[in-house]
Order: structure tokens, then sequence, then C-alpha cells
């Protein structure tokens, strides 16, 4: 089963990727945290779903049909790569916690510390790791001292 006719016209699929696929796969990204395995798996996802919207063309040299290369895709599909979406829509998320009172459930779990021992290894990566290292300041570098904000 298709999720994208072959029979649409281009700018009808690539809407509807946008609107219908982008939104399913990156609902609740804001609170992934994602290992650099799983942005590649994205990324190939997304590659995936746009070689299929543009199609194979035919080389010029040869004249056998082929698959679009990475770069040609970027090409033809200029916003930005879905781990970038994932980024941005993560930061966005921390301005909206930064700004939250202290009080509320989703401030209180970013916050606080975990009391107790936690499992052996390696610690997993976190949500708040993952803003370190996009932002380089990490939780609560933006809203509160903002001018008309609690």
């Amino acid at each position: 089963m298709q999720v994208i006719p072959v029979s649409y016209p281009k700018n009808l699929k690539i809407n509807i990727y946008r609107t219908v696929i982008l939104s399913v796969v990156l609902y609740g990204c804001e609170t992934w945290s994602l290992t650099l395995k799983e942005e590649r798996r994205l990324s190939v996802c997304e590659n995936r779903v746009l070689r299929r919207i543009f199609e194979p063309r035919r080389d010029d040299v040869t004249g056998e049909w082929r698959k679009l290369h990475n770069e040609e895709i970027n090409d033809l599909h200029s916003p930005p790569n879905i781990v970038w979406a994932i980024k941005s829509r993560r930061m966005r998320w921390e301005r909206h916690v930064a700004c939250m009172e202290v009080k509320r459930g989703v401030c209180m779990i970013l916050v606080r510390k975990s009391a107790g021992k936690g499992p052996l290894g390696r610690p997993r990566r976190r949500w708040e790791d993952n803003i370190k290292t996009y932002s380089g300041n990490g939780m609560w570098g933006y809203g509160l001292d903002r001018p008309g904000l609690r």
C-alpha cells in the first residue's frame, strides 16, 4: 500500500509529506533523547520518502534509470532536514518550560534530581544533555530574566 499515490503531482506529494508524514513522525519529539544512531535512522527514513516523491532519474551518460543521491535530494528539497527540525522543536520546548512556574509537573520533573542510586554503567542520554549539546548553556538559560515574566 502506498501512502502517496504515484499519479499525484510533486507539489501535492511534498505538501502531503510536510503536513501528514512529518507530523506523525515528529509527534512528541520535543521530549525525545536521541542518540546518533537514532538520528541517522530518522535521516534514512526521510531520504527514503523523499526518494519516492522525486522518483528515479535517467542517467545522462548511460541512459539507465538510477536512484537519486542524497545530495540531489537535498538540492531538490530545500526545507531543513528532520534532525534539524527535531533540534529546533526541542529548543522551543526548553524555552517554553523555562518560562513555567517551578511548581508545574513538567518543570518539576526536569529540574528535580532523583534521590538514591542509579543503575550501574554509563549514564543514559537524557533530554537535558541534548539541550546542553545544542545550546551550550542548557536548561533555564532563556526566559527567567526577561521583563514581563513572573
